[in-house]
C-alpha cells in the first residue's frame, strides 16, 4: 500500500495508572521496605535506620544523598540511571535497583510520602501526596522545598511514609529485610527500631559453590543442617542477585521427601535477569538456562553428600545398637556360665570395645619378645620382635563394614555388620566372629524400628553363640538361646 501522509501520535499516561502501578508493584507492602533500604545501599550508605510506628514509617540513611539533578533523576519514571552507572561511586557496589520505579511502591502502604535529602551544601524536600497528584490532572510537577543544610544531619536521604493504609508486623519486616537486603556486604548495617539486623547463620555440613558460566560466576554454599534444625517452613535455597534474595527454589528436590527440610543455603548469580517486582527471574533467557545447568550439577553433589551423611548416621546407630546388644549378652553369659562357649565370664568384667578389623594385641602385663643382633665388634643390639597380626576369618569385607568386639572372659567375640547381598544368609559365624548381613530383608526391616533393633541384633548374636557351644542338637541350641535372650532383657 502506498503511503499518503506521515504524522505523529502523542502518547500520554494517565496519572492514575502510575498510582495503580505503584500500588500493585509488589504483592506484599512489606517489600517496599526492602526496596527503600536497597536504594540506600546503592547510594553508598553505611548505616540505614528503619523505624516503624503505628502512624509513620521512616527510613533514614547516611549515603551520599542527592543534589538537584539527582533528585530530578530520582523521580523519572522508568529511569535507567542505575543500569548505565551500575557501580556506586564510593564503594563500587553493584547497584541493586534497575528500573527506577521502586519509590512508587510506597503507594502500596501509604497515601503520602516525603523524600528529604542532603548532599553537601544542597538540601531539599519533595512531598508526594496521592490524592493531590490524582486531582491535579494537568500538572505533572511535585512540590519541591529547598532547605537549609543541616551540618549535624550530614549527607543522606530520609523517606517518611504517613497516612498508612497497611500495618507492619515487626517480625515479618525483620525476616523480609534479612532475606532481601545485602547484610553480608562490608560497611553496611541495617537497624530496625534501633536494633541491628544480622544475616542468618546456620550450622551443618557446608558444600561450597564456585562455578563459571559464559555470563558470569555462580557462587555461594549449600548447607545440610542437622535433623534437629530441619524445618518444613520456607523450603528451598535462596537465589540471590547482587546480594538480595529474589526467590527460594528447590531445583527438583521436591521429590526427595522430608529430607529437603534439611537443605538450606544461598546461591549468588548476579547475571540473572529479574522481573520488575524483583520476585522472580525471566526464565526464557540463555542466562537462566545456563544457570539451571549449573544447578543440576550442584544438586547432584548435594544428593550424593546427603546420602553419605545418612549412611554415616546409620553406621553410628548400628554401632551403638551392637554395643548395647553385646553388653546385654555379656551380662546374660555372666549369669549363665554353663551356656558360655568362652568359659566363665566374671560379672562386670572389663569390656574391650572397638571399631574396625579385629586384631589381637599384647596382653596386660606380658613382656614383648625381642631379637638379639650380634654386631662385628661383639656388642649386641636388642630389637623388638614383630608379632603377627591376626585378621578376621571372613574372606571378604567391604570398607563400610562395622566391627565391634567384646572380651568374654579369656576370649572375645567379634561382630561384623557388612553387606552380603539380599540372597545371602541373615547371619553366620566363623570362629568367634559373627557376621550379620545388612542387605538381608529382615535386617532392612528391623533396623528401621527403634523399639526392636537391639532385640533383633541380640537374637542373631545369641543364636550364633549358642551354636558355638552346641553344634550337634539345634533344639538344645535354641533352648540355650532362649535362656540367654530372656536374661539379656530382664528388668534386673
Amino acid at each position: 500500500m502506498e503511503i499518503k501522509e506521515k504524522r505523529e501520535l502523542e502518547v500520554t499516561v494517565d496519572k492514575r495508572h502510575i498510582v495503580t502501578i505503584g500500588e500493585r508493584l509488589y504483592t506484599e507492602s512489606v517489600e517496599l521496605l526492602r526496596e527503600l533500604v536497597n536504594n540506600a545501599y546503592d547510594a553508598d550508605a553505611t548505616r540505614v535506620y528503619v523505624d516503624i510506628s503505628p502512624d509513620k514509617l521512616e527510613i533514614r540513611d547516611n549515603g551520599t544523598g542527592m543534589d538537584l539533578e539527582g533528585l530530578k533523576q530520582y523521580f523519572v519514571i522508568g529511569s535507567d540511571e542505575k543500569v548505565v552507572h551500575s557501580r556506586s561511586p564510593r564503594f563500587g557496589r553493584p547497584r541493586i535497583g534497575q528500573f527506577g520505579i521502586g519509590k512508587f511502591a510506597s503507594l502500596a502502604a501509604a497515601a503520602r510520602f516525603a523524600v528529604v535529602t542532603q548532599n553537601k551544601e544542597f538540601a531539599a524536600r519533595v512531598i508526594f501526596d496521592k490524592r493531590s497528584w490524582e486531582d491535579s490532572k494537568d500538572t505533572w510537577h511535585l512540590p519541591l522545598e529547598i532547605l537549609e543544610p543541616d551540618p549535624e544531619r550530614g549527607d543522606g536521604t530520609t523517606v517518611i511514609l504517613t497516612h498508612l493504609s497497611k500495618s507492619f508486623d515487626l517480625e515479618d519486616v525483620e525476616k523480609k529485610l534479612i532475606d532481601g537486603v545485602p547484610l553480608k556486604a562490608p560497611h553496611f548495617e541495617v537497624f530496625l527500631n534501633r536494633r541491628r539486623l544480622y544475616p542468618l547463620s546456620l550450622s551443618g555440613k557446608r558444600i561450597p559453590v564456585l562455578e563459571g558460566t559464559e555470563f558470569g560466576p555462580v557462587t555461594g554454599e549449600i548447607i545440610i543442617v542437622p535433623a534437629s534444625m530441619a524445618s518444613m517452613q520456607e523450603l528451598g535455597i535462596d537465589v540471590k542477585v547482587k546480594g538480595v534474595t529474589v526467590k527460594k527454589a528447590l531445583f527438583g528436590m521436591e521429590t526427595w521427601g522430608k529430607v529437603i527440610s534439611r537443605i538450606r543455603g544461598e546461591i549468588n548469580a548476579d547475571f540473572l535477569p529479574i522481573t520488575s517486582d524483583r520476585t522472580n527471574f525471566v526464565v526464557d533467557t540463555p542466562e537462566y538456562r545456563a544457570f539451571l545447568k549449573i544447578m543440576e550439577k550442584i544438586i547432584a553433589v548435594v544428593k550424593k553428600t546427603l546420602g553419605r551423611e545418612a549412611d554415616r548416621r546409620e553406621d553410628r546407630r548400628a554401632g551403638r545398637t551392637v554395643k548395647e546388644a553385646l553388653n546385654r549378652i555379656h551380662r546374660s553369659l555372666a549369669l549363665n556360665p554353663d551356656l558360655s562357649p568362652f568359659g566363665p565370664i566374671p560379672y562386670g568384667d572389663d569390656q574391650d570395645m572397638g571399631s574396625g578389623a579385629v586384631f589381637s594385641g599384647k596382653k596386660k602385663g606380658e613382656k614383648q619378645s625381642r631379637e638379639i643382633e650380634v654386631k662385628p665388634d661383639g656388642s649386641t643390639k636388642h630389637t623388638p620382635k614383630k608379632k603377627k597380626r591376626r585378621h578376621p576369618l571372613v574372606k571378604k569385607m567391604t570398607p563400610n563394614a562395622i566391627v565391634r568386639r567384646m572380651r568374654m572372659g579369656e576370649s572375645s567375640v567379634s561382630v561384623c555388620l557388612d553387606f552380603f547381598g539380599e540372597s545371602g544368609p541373615e547371619c553366620f559365624s566363623e570362629g568367634n566372629v559373627v557376621y550379620v548381613n545388612r542387605d538381608h530383608p529382615l535386617f532392612q526391616r528391623e533396623s528401621k524400628k527403634a523399639a526392636t533393633y537391639v532385640m533383633y541384633i541380640a537374637r542373631l548374636l545369641t543364636q550364633e553363640i549358642s551354636l558355638m557351644n552346641e553344634t550337634r542338637s539345634p533344639r538344645l541350641a535354641f533352648d540355650r538361646q532362649s535362656k540367654l535372650l530372656k536374661d539379656a532383657f530382664s528388668e534386673e
